[in-house]
């Protein structure tokens, strides 16, 4: 009880009251971020399209490439996750070293993909289930199949945030148990390949081969992805600053090393490369299904599926804390509304029921799966960048000198600096043919966001309260 009230005053010396329920403890905050960043899901839905756009080769080297890069990016965050605990995390960080309009941008780059990254969740589940009974893909049948995946994860995140809890604690062990019975289940039925073609190169884009293989590195990117969600749930989490970055750090390695024995194991198993790929988006249940049999490989599909399910509730649990972040400090058109929190379940319910609805416009907007990835993946690491970039031209100022316990010491301007210049990368990588309509959704988006801050927002918006922190150092 006194380690909570502790943490209550240091959100009030933060500026802030402590109005959502702190119960998380380190295991809980780990188990969140896992589950929300899930190698189930982004490898088993990108699965095809990594194999159009470089084949065995994009599951060891693109794996191994992004994991690299991604890890300087994930490192920063945390650092940051200790020196500032709020459930603001991405956009109070931008504001507290940057100022407002830095704060604002950085806030609506990470609601888009918040909302990106829901739609792309439970969009591609209803396709993943479309193909594992054999049911008629339609425009009808995937809308209605992604509308009650979305309402579930509505429903449980309004009003059983116990449950909710439980079952992302639950997901992670979960997650970890799938892999393993994957993996094992693969060798039992033994490897057909050699380790060497792990390394075998393949392109049906029609691309050069350099370029098809920077556009598939999607697939990494896209599974590597939504770990702020351990700082999203700092106000619900006992002694955030240090189980909140730890919750990044271990969630991003873990994923690492397991996405790529999953990887490894799948691709090994793949009996004729040219009739896999062929199978598109549904390549992944075919080779289980090819190499377990229909009835085995189904029942592994259907546990995945059980994964992918977690990972959208999860991913709720956290966007929905960004939005009631960014809306109690006024950020958002009817702010008032969505910093809302149910006075019975002590959840951010209007803020849960927005994002239900903005991810599904945004679903019935933009029919192809990679650009819908694509936007979550570019307006995610946008946000990831800002604060980043802030805290470095902070630094060179001598201003906001905040250090938590959990902090990179001498590396952590090197390594900020590489995760910005692969943050650059990857955002132009990704506007790129094939998923150009994400390039052209993006650059609507942050024209609308200019319009809106010129116009409006400057004005009404003063960003977070904020007072500097007593913290270690």
């Amino acid at each position: 009880m006194l380690e909570k009230n502790s943490d209550t005053e240091d959100l009030k010396r933060l500026g802030y009251a402590q109005e959502l329920l702190r119960e998380m403890g380190s295991f809980s905050n780990f188990a969140l971020c896992f589950s929300v960043v899930s190698i189930l899901t982004g490898i088993s839905q990108l699965y095809g399209y990594g194999l159009q756009h470089g084949g065995p080769l994009q599951m060891s080297l693109g794996w191994g490439l992004v994991s690299i890069f991604t890890m300087t990016v994930a490192l920063s965050m945390a650092e940051l996750a200790s020196a500032y605990p709020t459930a603001g995390a991405l956009y109070h960080w931008s504001s507290f070293l940057g100022g407002r309009t830095l704060g604002w941008f950085t806030a609506c780059f990470n609601s888009i993909g918040m909302f990106a990254i829901l739609a792309g969740i439970d969009f591609g589940l209803a396709k993943f289930l479309i193909g594992i009974f054999g049911w008629q893909e339609t425009q009808i049948s995937v809308v209605v199949i992604y509308g009650i995946l979305i309402l579930s994860h509505a429903i449980l995140n309004h009003v059983g945030i116990r449950i909710v809890s439980w079952l992302n604690d639950f997901s992670a062990i979960y997650h970890l148990l799938v892999v393993v019975v994957l993996v094992t289940a693969l060798a039992l039925a033994g490897f057909v390949q050699p380790v060497s073609f792990l390394f075998t190169y393949q392109s049906t884009d029609g691309f050069s081969s350099s370029y098809s293989f920077l556009i598939g590195l999607l697939l990494a990117q896209w599974t590597l992805s939504g770990y702020d969600a351990s700082a999203h749930v700092s106000e619900e989490t006992v002694d955030p600053r240090r189980k909140a970055p730890w919750g990044i750090f271990l969630a991003v390695t873990v994923s690492i090393i397991a996405g790529f024995v999953m990887l490894s194991a799948v691709t090994l198993s793949i009996p004729d490369l040219a009739q896999v790929t062929a199978f598109g988006d549904a390549a992944f249940v075919e080779i289980c299904r090819l190499r377990l049999g229909a009835t085995g490989g189904t029942i592994v599909a259907l546990a995945v599926a059980g994964a992918m399910w977690l990972c959208g509730l999860a991913t709720m649990t956290s966007a929905s804390r960004m939005i009631y972040a960014f809306a109690r400090d006024g950020g958002l058109p009817f702010s008032k509304v969505w910093a809302q929190v149910s006075p019975r379940f002590r959840t951010p319910a209007y803020a849960i029921w927005g994002l239900t609805g903005f991810a599904t416009v945004l679903t019935l907007f933009v029919n192809l799966f990679s650009a819908v990835v694509s936007i979550a993946t570019i307006a995610l690491y946008i946000s990831y960048g800002l604060p980043i970039a802030a805290r470095l031209y902070s630094r060179m100022r001598h201003k906001n000198s905040t250090v938590g316990p959990w902090n990179l010491g001498k590396y952590s301007t090197p390594i900020a600096l590489i995760a910005l210049l692969w943050i650059t990368v990857i955002v132009v990588i990704f506007m790129l043919p094939p998923n150009q309509q994400a390039s052209i959704i993006m650059a609507g988006c942050l024209t609308l966001l200019v319009i809106r801050w010129t116009f409006g927002a400057r004005q009404s918006f003063t960003g977070p309260t904020f007072h500097e922190p007593d913290t270690e150092s």
